[in-house]
């Protein structure tokens, strides 16, 4: 059906949509077959900026994915330090999204905004495992209901340049609730308890707001997946 096509544009991405748009029009001035690039180009940029609603699995203890995309890490690090949440390990999942997945950043448990830190940084490709440490960034504190704390960092990649963060410190976010985005590829990375069953393995695509990526009411050793 059509509107399983037709997603809602997100309104941070209409004036790049128009300033595509504008580009492509000076293109088919200049010469038709750039014209047909350009094209190309806004249509790739409506695609990107879509904001399609999600179906958010109900339960007080399940995380779900903070954004759509491929999980690249699933290990065991300290949060970033510019959060203050101490040098214990907790379990690093970080999902790297390519310039054609969903780029809406949704909160993946319920719970208080406690910090944000906006932290500058280099631009490398957000698939890397040093982009986590190296890269600009924005970090989220996150305080369940259970009195929990996790964090959620959005990481800027090889091609993004802007992270769109509206998740202010005192906000009380609902599970699925969308808190930001990133411009033309990035990576999320999500800090949880080492004691919260992780559900997902390196290797595995996501969905935002509908993968269950942990489950802080189980305790399980880490999951291994095979390709078939």
């Amino acid at each position: 059906m059509l509107k399983d096509i037709l997603h809602p544009i997100h309104p941070d991405g209409r004036k790049f949509i128009g300033i595509f748009a504008a580009a492509t029009v000076a293109l088919f001035l200049i010469w038709q077959p750039l014209g047909w690039l350009g094209v190309i180009a806004t249509l790739w940029c409506v695609y990107f900026f879509r904001d399609p609603p999600r179906v958010v699995p109900v339960g007080d203890s399940l995380v779900v994915s903070p954004a759509d995309g491929l999980i690249v890490t699933i290990d065991q690090r300290p949060p970033p330090v510019e959060l203050d949440m101490g040098n214990a390990p907790m379990v690093r999942i970080g999902i790297f999204l390519n310039v054609f997945d969903v780029h809406i950043n949704r909160t993946p448990i319920a719970g208080k905004v406690i910090a944000r830190h906006y932290h500058r940084g280099q631009f490398l490709n957000a698939s890397l495992d040093k982009a986590s440490d190296l890269n600009e960034r924005m970090a989220l504190r996150l305080r369940t209901k259970t009195g929990t704390d996790i964090a959620v960092v959005q990481v800027a990649g090889l091609v993004a340049r802007r992270i769109v963060n509206w998740a202010v410190a005192g906000r009380d976010l609902e599970a699925g609730e969308r808190f930001g985005l990133i411009r033309f590829g990035s990576r999320t990375d999500l800090y949880l308890p080492l004691d919260w069953a992780v559900l997902v393995v390196e290797g595995q695509r996501v969905i935002g707001a509908e993968t269950v990526l942990a489950d802080a009411a189980l305790s399980a050793p880490p999951r291994r997946g095979r390709v078939q």
